[in-house]
């Protein structure tokens, strides 16, 4: 091999490693490609065609990282990945990745691709993840808000706190740039505890603990003193954190937790906090510790 092909080899090796294996023509011409190679690679499937002027490297079968940036890269410069695309990517909604989502700045055609033109789309609406344009945190979820019931929006939000900090002030601080957005309303009442949501198994579980002990039920997953808490009882001054290991195996989260017990304390709230064991394996126990002071009369 010439010592100007194994240049071109390391430059086009280093560009797919940073981007799953993706490249544009662009890039191919630029690492020193010729048009009579780059023509080659295809008719011997070195380069596998994704999207016009889009190619993916080797025969491997394409990961969703791949498919969501080879979309991106192909809806031209300043594109993102947007809607449920998004979402998924992230973290906020499971299951199978859904088809590829992208916003755009201008009108856009892509085969296999949902393209949406956004006029004035601006940069601080956009991140990196994966290696992958996407939109911010809180414009994913307005943009998804449109398009879920609320059970799985208010999981979406739970998880983008969850996982990513994203506070109802973030989310808010979008909509007040987007307004008329179709779900806003349906997504206000999610961030503001104007909906009675439970997110996981254990919460539900409590509340059946609750309603068989003939205990009143708390508010769940609503706003306290700027964070999301799991169950508050505002007029008995209570509130319940209940901690899976999914969620608070992290150091951050182990920080997170102490700082909504302090929280809590200073707005004058009893505090408790129980596990999964606790409400599955020793609900008498749990019920035992909150009978007490739930049955006292309201402060």
């Amino acid at each position: 091999m010439r010592p100007q092909s194994r240049t071109v080899e390391r430059e086009l090796a280093r560009i797919a490693g940073r981007q799953h294996g993706v490249v544009t023509r662009a890039q191919l011409l630029d690492a020193g490609l010729t048009i009579a190679e780059l023509k080659h690679r295809l008719a011997i499937g070195a380069l596998l065609r994704e999207h016009r002027g889009v190619y993916r490297v080797g025969h491997r079968a394409a990961s969703t990282e791949a498919r969501y940036l080879a979309a991106v890269l192909a809806c031209g410069r300043g594109a993102v990945l947007s809607g449920r695309a998004a979402a998924h990517l992230l973290g906020l909604l499971k299951g199978r990745p859904p088809r590829a989502e992208v916003t755009t700045r201008t009108e856009r055609r892509v085969p296999r691709v949902v393209t949406r033109r956004e006029r004035g789309a601006e940069g601080r609406d956009a991140i990196a993840w994966c290696g992958i344009p996407v939109t911010t945190l809180a414009t994913t979820l307005v943009d998804i808000a449109a398009v879920l019931d609320v059970d799985t929006l208010a999981r979406a939000c739970h998880e983008a706190g969850v996982r990513h900090g994203t506070t109802p002030a973030h989310v808010d601080a979008v909509l007040a740039r987007r307004s008329n957005r179709k779900g806003a309303a349906k997504l206000r009442r999610i961030l503001h505890g104007d909906v009675r949501v439970t997110l996981s198994g254990l919460e539900r579980r409590l509340l059946d603990l609750m309603r068989g002990a003939g205990l009143p039920l708390p508010q769940t997953n609503r706003p306290a003193g700027g964070r999301r808490v799991d169950c508050r009882w505002p007029d008995r001054r209570l509130t319940v954190e209940l901690d899976s290991y999914r969620y608070h195996r992290s150091r951050h989260a182990w920080e997170l937790d102490r700082r909504r017990e302090r929280e809590a304390r200073r707005r004058g709230d009893e505090f408790r906090r129980y596990t999964r064991d606790d409400v599955f394996e020793d609900p008498s126990t749990v019920l035992a510790e909150l009978r007490p002071l739930l049955s006292s009369c309201p402060a």
